[in-house]
C-alpha cells in the first residue's frame, strides 16, 4: 500500500521561523536600565472581564540559576511541574551552549520534547502570559535585562501575579516567588520579542494558544516521539476544535502509524467534512481504506482527491488506476 502522507512531512513546511537566536545570562541587573515610568501593560476587555484579580501556581520548585545556566533551571522547574523527575545537572548539557554561554530557544523547546512534553510557544501577550498563569501553567519566559546594544538574556518561570499591584511573581536567578513590577518586567521582557512557551504533558493544551499553534507544537512533538505518544494531544485538539480539519487529518494519521486504521477512517472522514477541498485527507482515507479491503469506498475518496488539483493528485490518480483500470 502506498504510503501515507504524514504529518513529520506536512509540518516541514509549516514549522515557525520565529525561533532564531542564541541568549545568554548575566546574573548583572541594573536597575537604572529598568527603572522608569512605564504604564502597565494592558489587557485586552476580554481577559480584564476573565482574569481574576490574583493567581498562582503552587507546586512549581525553585532551583536556583547560576551563571549562564538560568535556561536548564527554568527548564527544570517547568519540567517538574508538569510530572517530569529531572534536575539541572540533567538538562545542562541538553540546551546550554559552552561557546555562546546561554540556551537556544530551540534547544529548550526540543529538550521538553525529549522528556515527553510538548513545548507550546505563547504569542507574547500579557494576556496568553496571564491566562496561562491562572490555569496553572508555570511560564516559561525570556528577558533582556539590559539594553539591546548590550544584551543580558536571562530565562525566568512566571509563576503568579496580582493586577490589583500591578506585580509578576517569578523564580528568577537565585530568588524564589521573586515580587516584580509588571511594567518593569514588561519592559525586559519586550527586548527579547516576548518569547514565552509552557511545557504540557500531551493530552492538556495551554487555554490561550490557537489551533494552528497547537497543531505545529504537537506536529513537532509526533516527529520527535512518534505517534503514539501524539495521540492524547491530537484527541485534545479535535475535543477542543472540532471544525479544525488538519487537526482531524492529523490525528487520522497518528492513529494509522499506532494501529488503528478503522479509527484512522473515522478521522479523515471527519477531516473531510470539516474542509471538502483538503486533498490529502481525502487521499489518505482512500489508501487507508484500500488497505482494510473497502474497495469501493477506497475508488469513491480517491475520486476525491484526484478531482482536487495539487501536488496529491497524481498520487491519486496513480492508486486509482490500480483499484479500477480504465476499461480497453
Amino acid at each position: 500500500m502506498a504510503l501515507l502522507q504524514s504529518m513529520k512531512a506536512i509540518h516541514r513546511r509549516l514549522q515557525n521561523a520565529r525561533l532564531a537566536g542564541v541568549f545568554s545570562l548575566s546574573v548583572l541587573i541594573l536597575p537604572a536600565l529598568l527603572s522608569g515610568c512605564a504604564a502597565p501593560p494592558e489587557l485586552s476587555p476580554e481577559a480584564e472581564t476573565r482574569l481574576p484579580a490574583q493567581a498562582y501556581v503552587t507546586g512549581v520548585p525553585f532551583h536556583s540559576q547560576r551563571d549562564y545556566q538560568c535556561g536548564p533551571a527554568s527548564l527544570a522547574m517547568a519540567l517538574n511541574a508538569s510530572g517530569v523527575d529531572i534536575g539541572v545537572e540533567q538538562l545542562i548539557p541538553q540546551v546550554f551552549v559552552p561557546g555562546r554561554e546561554g540556551s537556544v530557544q530551540p534547544e529548550m523547546m526540543a529538550t521538553v520534547r525529549r522528556h515527553q512534553r510538548i513545548s507550546y510557544p505563547l504569542d507574547g501577550s500579557f494576556d496568553a502570559l496571564l491566562t496561562e498563569v491562572n490555569a496553572g501553567h508555570p511560564v516559561v519566559v525570556l528577558q533582556n535585562l539590559s539594553l539591546p546594544l548590550w544584551p543580558m538574556w536571562h530565562y525566568a518561570v512566571a509563576i503568579g501575579y496580582d493586577r490589583e499591584r500591578e506585580q509578576l511573581i517569578l523564580h528568577s536567578g537565585e530568588q524564589s516567588r521573586q515580587v516584580t513590577d509588571m511594567s518593569r518586567f514588561d519592559a525586559t521582557w519586550a527586548r527579547s520579542g516576548r518569547w514565552a512557551m509552557v511545557a504540557l504533558p500531551p493530552g492538556q493544551l495551554p487555554l490561550s494558544t490557537t489551533s494552528q499553534l497547537a497543531t505545529d507544537s504537537i506536529a513537532a512533538f509526533e516527529t520527535s516521539v512518534g505517534a503514539e505518544a501524539a495521540l492524547p494531544a491530537w484527541q485534545a485538539l479535535v475535543e477542543r476544535w472540532p471544525e479544525h480539519a488538519m487537526g482531524w487529518f492529523a490525528l487520522g494519521n497518528a492513529l494509522h502509524a499506532s494501529g488503528d486504521p478503522q479509527a484512522a477512517v473515522e478521522a479523515f472522514e471527519q477531516a473531510t467534512e470539516q474542509d471538502a477541498g483538503l486533498a490529502v485527507a481525502w487521499l489518505n482515507l482512500g489508501l487507508t481504506q484500500k488497505g482494510l479491503g473497502q474497495r469501493q469506498q477506497a475508488i469513491a475518496s480517491l475520486r476525491r482527491a484526484a478531482a482536487l488539483p495539487g501536488r496529491w493528485q497524481a498520487q491519486a490518480e496513480q492508486t486509482l488506476t490500480e483499484l479500477a483500470p480504465p476499461s480497453s
